[in-house]
C-alpha cells in the first residue's frame, strides 16, 4: 500500500476524520509541484553551485 492508503486506512479504522489526511496529501502534492516548477524556471537544482550569484537565488532573498 502507498502512504496515502495507509494513512486513510488508519484514519478509518480509528474513526478519525479523513479531512486531515486529504489536506496533508494535497499540501505535499502542491509543495512538490511548486518545487519542481521553481527548478524548471531557474534551470538549476536546489543547492546547485551554478545558481550562485546568478541573480536568481533560491534562498528567499531577491
Amino acid at each position: 500500500m502507498t502512504n496515502i492508503s495507509t494513512n486513510l486506512m488508519s484514519a478509518l479504522l480509528n474513526n478519525e476524520s479523513i479531512d486531515e489526511v486529504f489536506r496533508s496529501e494535497l499540501e505535499n502534492a502542491v509543495n512538490e509541484v511548486l518545487s519542481t516548477e521553481l527548478t524548471a524556471f531557474l534551470n538549476y537544482e536546489k543547492y546547485d553551485y551554478s545558481g550562485r550569484n546568478s541573480g536568481d537565488s533560491r534562498n528567499g532573498f531577491y
